[in-house]
């Protein structure tokens, strides 16, 4: 078997596999190029749907890049997890609702990104967030405001819920 056919079998056809190498580099199979962490990035920001395998073992190292490429977010100037909320996930981890804490925050971050489509839809791009800031008829503002807070009011009383499940009280 080829290498090519070997990628081929390892990975559905439509992801885009990423080898990384022993030496920490990271080939594109696709490019047949070395690549970096922030092209990896951009790949994600581009919603291309990728794989990372380990190129001895063929071990799926697609979440530990993933995290690497957060945790350099966050080390970055321009944190998006507070102290408080990163100690908080990481109380989860062995917990017995450590299971259902992944499913609750995906889904929360799934009904933002639908909610962020929508607006983008409606708002004509990707800048949507930065248009609707910027818009002088306060009717229009309020509207978005509004859908807004509902998702935060939303997403606040599910975490809540779900800490209280925990016996976590803010």
């Amino acid at each position: 078997m080829t290498a090519q056919e070997n990628t081929s079998a390892s990975a559905p056809s439509n992801q885009r596999v990423i080898k990384k190498y022993p030496n920490r580099r990271l080939y594109d199979t696709a490019t047949s190029t070395y690549i970096t962490l922030a092209e990896v990035k951009q790949l994600v920001m581009e919603r291309e749907n990728i794989v990372v395998k380990d190129a001895k073992t063929g071990d799926d190292l697609t979440r530990s890049i993933f995290l690497q490429i957060i945790l350099e977010e966050e080390a970055g100037g321009a944190p998006m997890f507070t102290e408080p909320m990163l100690a908080n996930i990481i109380r989860f981890y062995g917990h017995t609702m450590q299971g259902h804490m992944g499913s609750f925050i995906e889904k929360n971050v799934q009904m933002f990104t639908d909610f962020q489509g929508k607006m983008a839809e409606q708002g004509g791009g990707v800048d949507a967030w930065a248009k609707m800031l910027q818009m002088p008829n306060p009717m229009v503002s309020a509207s978005y405001t509004e859908q807004m807070q509902k998702m935060q009011e939303q997403m606040q009383k599910q975490t809540e819920q779900m800490m209280g499940m925990f016996g976590i009280k803010r």
